[in-house]
């Protein structure tokens, strides 16, 4: 059963719910997941899920649920994903935790696009549901946001920053975000009155003691200048320490990093560069188009106007040597980079596209990159300039001086490899997209 995959390459921002809460631990586990599931099933969101995976995928049901809990239970946990087949993407999770630890139940969603949550009905239905979890799985803080916004943010949710709020005890607000659940603690050490007295446009005292607050009637549009305002006057009533003009400028900064940069790479290279903001954090991904629009390769200097003459005594034997220095890259790497298997410019771009996703120069042994991957990856460069733009070898005794005759020009695809592989910067700076692409053009 396919489902869609949430953190997929996109320009489209996620909208990102946490939460942590306690539950009855003397309770059946149906009985104790029973007010989820309600919650959830009443929630009339677009987003609903429709996949259940526990050890194995099922079609969303109470019953698929159970199943999946059971089979994923061990003897103080179990956790299960929520999925969609359909679009919107949505990556879900909810975690169970017994005792002798804590019992507390886990919710992550993760929903894409954002934009879905333009629609104020939408987030209604939202905002219920969410209102009923923390009625009955009291929290000491849960949030609904950009994902992008929190990245910028450095805001917790799971993991080693979220450890440490709960160490503290969520002591002060580090941050409003478009939902939040602000827990018995943190409402008294704010102050109850001021909590409720908070610019917003939800605010909602619970029957535990926690209080709901909604920034906006969407959650879409956090960036634009009134949603801007509307957070740092919310955040500076709760804070009163803050400065209301220095909140703002932050929260403005954080809009603007994430405006859409157009792209404008360098031709030679666009090919290889257009893959790599995908590989960024989404708040990190405008910033890196910029980086990369700026971004102007060195013109290749590994070719020569008049070759070096072969001075190899059997030259198809070392031609043939070639070919299968070449096949031993092919051999290593069609796992990963398929299209290798072609020798097309377009698996140029793969290979470049690999070694940079992997920091490939700088993470393996140098003696390996240099006795075995640059030369090979020299000879299957040189095989692509033969095979596709009709070039020759020229064979030599120093494997950097060998040549690839290509029209007017000869090429060095064994020194071109050598000087690609020594950083993750120089992949850049000496790609493989570029150097077929300069070949190409003094092909006549």
């Amino acid at each position: 059963m396919k489902v869609l995959d949430a953190h997929g390459s996109s320009v489209d921002d996620n909208f990102l719910f946490s939460y942590e809460g306690t539950f009855d631990q003397m309770a059946e586990v149906e009985h104790g997941v029973e007010p989820f599931l309600q919650a959830l099933a009443a929630c009339s969101g677009k987003w609903m899920p429709d996949v259940v995976r526990g050890k194995r995928r099922r079609r969303f049901s109470r019953e698929a649920v159970w199943e999946a809990l059971k089979e994923r239970r061990d003897e103080n946990s179990t956790s299960i994903g929520l999925f969609r087949a359909h679009s919107p993407e949505l990556d879900m999770t909810l975690s169970l935790r017994f005792p002798p630890l804590a019992p507390k139940l886990r919710i992550w969603i993760d929903v894409k696009p954002l934009s879905l949550f333009s629609e104020t009905e939408e987030c209604r239905s939202f905002i219920e549901m969410v209102r009923t979890w923390a009625i009955h799985y009291p929290t000491p803080y849960a949030s609904a946001h950009s994902m992008a916004d929190r990245e910028l943010a450095g805001f917790p949710h799971f993991g080693r920053e979220a450890e440490v709020s709960r160490r503290d005890g969520f002591d002060k607000v580090y941050e409003v975000c478009w939902l939040n659940i602000f827990g018995p603690k943190l409402v008294e050490s704010v102050g109850r009155e001021r909590m409720l007295s908070t610019p917003a446009h939800l605010v909602e005292e619970l029957p535990n003691g926690s209080v709901l607050l909604v920034l906006r009637p969407s959650a879409a549009d956090f960036a634009s200048e009134e949603a801007r305002v509307a957070q740092a006057r919310a955040h500076v009533h709760l804070r009163p320490d803050l400065d209301f003009d220095t909140v703002l400028r932050t929260l403005k900064e954080r809009s603007a990093a994430l405006v859409p940069v157009e792209p404008r790479f360098h031709p030679d290279v666009a090919p290889f560069l257009s893959r790599l903001p995908d590989e960024f954090a989404i708040s990190e991904r405008q910033r890196k188009i910029a980086e990369f629009n700026a971004f102007r390769p060195p013109e290749p200097e590994e070719w020569l106007p008049v070759g070096l003459p072969a001075d190899v005594e059997n030259q198809e034997r070392v031609r043939s040597y070639y070919g299968d220095l070449a096949e031993s890259l092919v051999a290593a790497l069609h796992t990963k980079v398929p299209s290798i298997f072609e020798a097309t410019p377009e698996s140029l771009t793969d290979l470049d596209f690999y070694f940079w996703r992997e920091n490939f120069p700088e993470r393996y042994e140098r003696d390996l990159i240099d006795e075995h991957t640059a030369p090979a990856l020299g000879a299957f460069l040189g095989g692509v300039l033969v095979r596709r733009l009709g070039g020759t070898w020229v064979p030599r005794q120093k494997l950097e001086e060998s040549q690839v005759r290509v029209g007017n020009r000869v090429w060095l695809p064994f020194l071109r490899a050598r000087r690609y592989m020594q950083s993750r910067q120089s992949l850049l700076d000496y790609s493989l997209t570029q150097f077929f692409k300069e070949a190409e053009r003094h092909r006549g």
